[in-house]
């Protein structure tokens, strides 16, 4: 009978871009319309206010992401490469050079050398990728999908302060939409650590922490900034 793991790393990649794009989606949408209707801007101003943030927001995170994965990309290609050269070049420095690394990591000599002459036998570049560049399919960049990810996760945060705010009475938009991204937050928190194994009770605090105070900063520009009293 097979012993099945439950480790979660295979996640990081998409975890990571959805739980940031969908993070800022509320932050950034919310902080905004509440900057906007602190300076006494009408309910239309506050709408399309937020549904211009909800996409450049999309677009630049999509942008972003696709940049800057691309650069980590481009890294490890150049990484792979040279390291393809080198084994082509100097294989016995390379196959001692993975000696050491197994040694290092607590094998005797001799177990060391047999393992590294095995695993170069069956795949010498993925050998070093994996354990002299810590390269694997699990941390490997994904440009397109970090991208589509950050923008749709985006989109979804953003969406959510701008419904409140559809619904919201014009006097109460700024509460209803500072307290409703609080409630957002703190879900977001807790759904993204459930997914990632961690715990659920801190990720909620963070994200709902760091989320108020950047509203509230930004309210207070709008409020600093009104074009009416």
């Amino acid at each position: 009978m097979k012993h099945r793991e439950g480790h979660l790393m295979h996640r990081v990649g998409w975890l990571r871009a959805g739980v940031l794009g969908a993070n800022d989606g509320i932050v950034s949408t919310a902080s905004l319309i509440l900057g906007v209707a602190a300076s006494g801007a009408n309910s239309a101003a506050i709408l399309v206010a937020g549904i211009a943030g909800l996409v450049a927001g999309a677009m630049s995170m999509a942008a972003g992401e696709y940049v800057s994965v691309s650069s980590q990309a481009d890294t490890e290609q150049a990484d792979l490469e040279r390291e393809k050269q080198e084994l082509e070049d100097t294989p016995r420095q390379e196959l001692a050079e993975l000696t050491a690394i197994y040694e290092q990591r607590g094998l005797d000599k001799a177990l060391a050398s047999q393992v590294a002459i095995q695993l170069t036998a069956h795949d010498a570049l993925g050998a070093h990728a994996r354990d002299e560049l810590g390269i694997s399919a699990a941390t490997t960049a994904r440009p397109v999908q970090a991208a589509l990810a950050s923008a749709l996760s985006f989109s979804v945060g953003a969406a959510l302060p701008i419904f409140v705010a559809v619904f919201a009475p014009g006097t109460r938009i700024m509460l209803a939409v500072s307290l409703s991204s609080l409630v957002f937050l703190g879900l977001l928190g807790a759904v993204s650590a459930r997914a990632g194994g961690a715990p659920m009770l801190l990720a909620a605090r963070r994200v709902t922490f760091w989320g108020a105070a950047a509203m509230l900063i930004t309210a207070g520009v709008g409020t600093l900034f009104g074009v009416s009293a």
